[in-house]
């Protein structure tokens, strides 16, 4: 049987490939049959196989000059103008959507012969896809302000300009680090930010409170405390959506962090991911425990969001990319000068900081510290924060919120300490 299947000419495996490829697309057109005006319509099914099989046999006549397929493509090009042409005159629709599938039909031949065929599979793929989508593009068009646009270029100038610059040597003698890791740092960052902020704000952003302070705790856990302690208070209403809220933020942020350690610290997540895995999913059943209420279902019902701010601004880049460049000569100093004693302190006082410019210089600073000491410095500064977010919730929140966060954050920062306890004396 294997014999059989050698014998068989390679063009008769892709004469049917490209049959059923131009099949299946003509299919896709058949099935927007119904919702397309009968004068927008060229042909379906058929049409589209026969434009493929046309595209075949010009391509395989003279495979070399391709002068036959290119003047196949030329006459079906100037059909295909007509037809626009009519078009337009008719229905006053400028949309060429259908004529450009055609024409990728026509050319599937070529691809079939010259690449491979996981590449035509893609391409293929890509455009049933794509037909598919043309509702769902235009809604989500429609939602997204012309703002959004400046967002994403500012991330293009941030990642695809500006850290391809960057050299990657160090320009200070005893911190190991480049400018080039400096600034990818904030790419890094900035791409987590970036993926939250368009999660709340276009995708789930129905999906109330709690929902609200997971993706806020992928931006910043300590913004989404204070963020949603405030809202508790001012509108005085459904405290434990609120509580929850804040625990589960404190859940995604040990998420985020741990995705960061093994960005840029394979070895030292290998340590970690048990300890970090185990503190979110703690956080988030105690967050769900300690106010479980009726006021859920009122609360997600909310269309709320809490974490619009457009998290790349170029200032907020740069002064990310300062406060790296202090806690590397702060760190190195004071490993330097004071031990472990020293970084013990220092990373508790960061704690009340923003912590991520001081967690990603120790994961990817070489310093001489053991992993496990690393790993359990690293938990401190987040111990620390925990706590200053507790303070957080009680200054600013509803006081009805206090006591299921005051529960969790009990039991989340006991945890914690274990933690640390495990890194310190069992590694």
């Amino acid at each position: 049987m294997e014999q059989i299947f050698k014998e068989i000419p390679e063009d008769f495996y892709n004469a049917a490939l490209v049959i059923i490829f131009s099949l299946l697309i003509g299919l896709e057109q058949r099935g927007l049959y119904k919702s397309t005006p009968e004068k927008e319509i060229f042909g379906t099914d058929r049409t589209f196989t026969f434009i493929g099989i046309l595209g075949f046999v010009l391509y395989i006549i003279s495979p070399n000059n391709l002068i036959p397929f290119l003047g196949g493509g030329f006459a079906i090009t100037m059909l295909f103008s007509v037809f626009y042409y009519q078009k337009v005159r008719n229905t006053n629709q400028y949309g060429i959507t259908k004529i450009i599938i055609a024409l990728i039909t026509y050319c599937i031949a070529p691809l079939v012969y010259t690449q491979p065929k996981w590449l035509v599979l893609i391409i293929i793929v890509t455009v049933l896809i794509f037909v598919e989508l043309k509702e769902w593009f235009t809604e989500f068009s429609e939602r997204i302000s012309i703002q959004e646009y400046q967002t994403l270029a500012k991330f293009l100038i941030i990642a695809g300009i500006i850290l391809p610059l960057l050299p990657n040597t160090p320009i200070i003698p005893f911190i190991t680090v480049s400018p080039y890791k400096i600034w990818l740092t904030v790419v890094v960052i900035s791409s987590l930010s970036y993926l939250s902020y368009i999660l709340n704000r276009y995708i789930v952003k129905k999906g109330g409170i709690p929902i609200s302070g997971i993706l806020g705790g992928l931006y910043s856990s300590t913004a989404a405390t204070v963020i949603l302690s405030k809202k508790s208070k001012e509108t005085g209403s459904q405290p434990k959506q609120f509580a929850r809220g804040i625990v589960f933020a404190t859940g995604s942020m040990y998420i985020r962090i741990l995705v960061l350690v093994f960005i840029f610290n394979y070895e030292l997540g290998i340590i970690l991911i048990p300890h970090f895995i185990f503190l979110s999913a703690i956080s988030f059943l105690l967050g769900f425990l300690f106010t479980h209420s009726k006021d859920k279902l009122e609360s997600e019902k909310s269309e709320d969001t809490y974490f619009d701010k457009n998290p790349l601004e170029i200032k907020f880049a740069i002064l990310f990319a300062v406060l790296f460049i202090v806690f590397s000569l702060v760190t190195y100093f004071v490993i330097q000068y004071f031990g472990n004693a020293g970084i013990n302190v220092l990373s508790l006082i960061t704690g009340v900081t923003d912590i991520d410019p001081f967690l990603l210089n120790l994961f990817q600073g070489k310093f001489s510290l053991p992993l496990n000491s690393i790993g359990a410095i690293a938990l401190q500064a987040i111990l620390s924060n925990n706590v200053l977010k507790l303070l957080y919730s009680y200054f600013l929140g509803d006081k009805n919120s206090l006591k299921p966060v005051f529960k969790a954050f009990s039991f989340i920062i006991l945890f914690n300490f274990c933690s640390i306890f495990l890194l310190w004396y069992f590694y």
